[in-house]
């Protein structure tokens, strides 16, 4: 979602707009349907609302301003509610990582305010990234619902969630609101944190559907892609969590596909997304997405972000579903009967989440609970990339450790955008103003204080980084150093490139050449080429890791916490082995250069060596995998094999089953079949279980329509990653055909 800024709405705009806008309780005739289904009490309350009720449930209004309308609390889209029919209002507000407060700008030089001040602040999860990199659905399930639950007690009964489009474009801006580049892992993480938003009777979109995968020109290119590669990559990751997280609304993007607006484009929405998929909800536009009132007919149900006064939406010159909708029904260019399932739509999820029957209720944060779950997310979500020697974790006997750079002393950094979570008693140092309307933010949470309480009988000191001969001679006179490197990111802005900004390339070098005991801790939003990889002993992703975020590095470097998280996304050596090198500036960019094959099936295909390959990272402990058994039942194919601890350590590990593709389909050779997160003991072994979905073994007949799997013998891998392999097997699988 892209922020928008409207003039202040007049006293009397909002006097003709909105009268009794507050919240409304379900009237006592409907208290009987509370048994009924979502859809029959849709359909019963719908029958009862009049033209104009209807045509007011289709558009969302800004309300990112000071000065708020009756019943607006400041959130990126609002409803106002129909209180004679009971229809509660629906505050839309941005998350994901966590509950956003619109920065407003105060001036240079100054601290913004926020729409909904300092008590609209919220706890930050890890970045989705980070949150992919757990390899955890329990973990994104409980992000969702601490997320959720600080949004229904500040008033927010829609979370624009959800996020997953797949990472195609290394240097994407928004790749850190994302999940990676693989459709299954994406989807597992995303369902599950979609579940657990909407537990708490908070409703969560997906976005942004579809292929919305670079922000350069993101609201002028068009992703094209032919459709058998678009089902089996972005398309499948969609329809995957869909099935599994349920969410109440889809979000269309601002990009085109194949030359047609994500929002004006019947083959995804009405085709795909409504018919082959039977999804049952809304479709919302992003802020300013919309392009025409016969979107309508493509299967948009909802325009967002519609300014009060002017009733423009961002980019044109007014809502197309305003005027111009209410003009096409009249002349029956529209029917009436499309008007009515748009709102049949939103009022089903509505009564799906519970929104009618259990409406927000205003009540402090769980601060310190909440925090905790982020802190949880965080440590899981760290990846050890190299750990030379044994040099993590810290020995209990260190003397002097000098921390540097990426102001460890004060905070953790975070990305930018309408994921920007403020965090609660404000940001670390004064936040940095960037382009527009974004803001670089370090959450309080400072590494170095965290490592100062577990190294108590340890001298750590601190160099901001800023002069390498300092940097330096700091490190050259401790035991171990840690260099703290940072990449921000943010929405509307594309990477130039992969390196780390900033010359802190330099930096590291200045201080691994005194120091060969150098530890490099990286917050960053997506890959980056790491020059000095060779000369440091330890390399440690911790994305960006939310509240709370310096004490979870602070577990993992002092062997707290026992390292599990393993990569959502390949770190490519450099730009040349991307599909693309130079980041695509035109109106098209060609998605058919890899087709299906994102990430890691890139990489196989090409047979490229990355920096690090898809899912892989280290532990304290080491883990082995023994025992394959494959059982198939027709395109039924289930895996159990054992997973042993045989390190000193209790660990987390990540056992991945991989699916060899037939040589004559067309396909990068291996696709992710499945994974499973087993926590042991040490020498503790566990059985695992896993059953492929029937779609991973298929490929998809655009002129069949249909999901086909050829018979024959699949070789099955199981391993560390996507390129590290412990087990070997072979599934026989019979012809299969699957409704899309």
């Amino acid at each position: 979602m892209k922020r928008i800024d409207s003039p202040r709405t007049s006293a009397v705009a909002r006097t003709v707009l909105y009268t009794a806008l507050s919240l409304a309780c379900l009237p006592a005739a409907f208290a009987d349907q509370t048994t009924s289904s979502p859809d029959q009490r849709a359909t019963t309350l719908q029958q009862r609302m009049s033209l104009d009720d209807l045509h007011h449930m289709v558009q969302s209004f800004n309300t990112m301003l000071p000065q708020q309308p009756p019943g607006g609390i400041g959130t990126a889209g609002y409803v106002p509610a129909l209180p004679r029919l009971g229809v509660p209002a629906l505050q839309e507000n941005d998350a994901g990582i966590g509950v956003h407060n619109y920065p407003l700008d105060a001036g240079p030089g100054k601290q913004p305010n926020h729409v909904r001040g300092e008590a609209g602040n919220a706890t930050p999860l890890p970045s989705l990234l980070g949150l992919a990199a757990t390899w955890n659905p329990q973990v994104a399930y409980d992000g969702g619902r601490m997320i959720a639950g600080e949004a229904h007690a500040q008033g927010i009964n829609v979370l624009l969630a959800g996020g997953i489009n797949l990472t195609r474009e290394p240097r994407d801006g928004r790749n850190f609101e994302y999940l990676g580049e693989d459709p299954l892992l994406a989807a597992r993480i995303d369902g599950a944190e979609i579940r657990g938003i909407q537990s708490q009777h908070v409703l969560s979109t997906i976005k942004h559907y579809a292929l919305n995968d670079q922000e350069t020109n993101r609201l002028t290119v068009s992703s094209n892609i032919d459709e058998r590669a678009m089902r089996e990559s972005d398309l499948l990751a969609f329809e995957l969590a869909i099935e599994d997280g349920h969410p109440g609304s889809v979000m269309c993007g601002y990009n085109k596909v194949n030359g047609v607006w994500d929002c004006s484009n019947k083959h995804l929405l009405d085709d795909i997304l409504k018919g082959d998929w039977h999804y049952p909800g809304w479709v919302m536009t992003d802020w300013g997405a919309d392009h025409g009132v016969m979107d309508a007919m493509a299967g948009t149900d909802q325009v967002s972000g519609v300014d009060l006064v002017t009733g423009a939406s961002l980019g044109n010159a007014s809502s197309t579903f305003g005027a111009p909708l209410m003009q096409a029904i009249a002349k029956g260019e529209i029917p009436r009967s499309r008007l009515e399932d748009m709102v049949h739509r939103i009022l089903r999820s509505m009564y799906a989440v519970g929104l009618f029957d259990h409406p927000p209720v205003i009540k402090p944060l769980q601060v310190q609970t909440d925090a905790l779950v982020s802190q949880h997310a965080a440590e899981q979500a760290i990846v050890l990339l190299k750990n030379e020697h044994a040099q993590l974790p810290l020995k209990t006997d260190i003397k002097t450790v000098a921390i540097i750079g990426g102001h460890a002393d004060a905070g953790v950094l975070s990305g930018g955008g309408s994921a920007q979570v403020w965090p609660i008693g404000g940001p670390a140092i004064p936040a940095v103003k960037g382009p527009d309307w974004q803001w670089q933010v370090y959450d309080p949470s400072s590494p170095l204080k965290a490592l100062q309480k577990l190294l108590p009988d340890a001298n750590v000191s601190y160099a901001d980084g800023s002069d390498p001969v300092r940097a330096a001679a700091l490190a050259k006179s401790a035991d171990v150093a840690i260099v703290f490197a940072t990449q921000w990111t943010c929405e509307g802005v594309d990477q130039p490139n992969l390196s780390l900004p900033d010359k802190q390339d330099d930096l590291i070098d200045a201080v691994t050449a005194t120091n060969p005991h150098t530890v490099v801790v990286l917050e960053n939003g997506g890959p980056v080429k790491m020059p000095w990889l060779s000369k440091a002993s330890a390399v440690v992703e911790a994305w960006y890791p939310g509240a709370r975020g310096g004490e979870a590095i602070a577990n993992v470097l002092a062997g707290r916490v026992n390292p599990s998280g393993r990569l959502p996304i390949t770190f490519p050596q450099d730009e040349q082995q991307l599909p693309r090198p130079q980041i695509t500036n035109a109106q098209q960019v060609d998605y058919n250069i890899e087709g299906a094959a994102v990430g890691y099936k890139w990489y196989d295909e090409k047979h490229l060596q990355p920096l690090f390959p898809f899912g892989f990272g280290l532990s304290y402990s080491r883990f082995d995998y023994t025992d394959l058994h494959i059982d198939t039942q027709g395109d039924r194919v289930t895996l159990t094999f054992k997973v042993s601890n045989l390190g000193a350590r209790a660990g987390m590990d990540t056992p991945q089953v991989y699916v060899q593709m037939p040589a004559n389909s067309g396909e990068a050779p291996r696709r992710l079949a499945g994974f499973q997160k087993v926590a042991l003991q040490p020498g503790q072994s566990r059985t695992v279980s896993i059953t492929i979905d029937p779609r991973l073994l298929a490929v998809f007949d655009v002129t069949g329509h249909r999901w086909q799997i050829a018979a024959g013998s699949y070789p099955i891998q199981v391993g560390h990653s996507s390129r590290d392999f412990v087990l070997h097997g072979q599934a026989t699988v019979a012809a299969a055909s699957m409704a899309p």
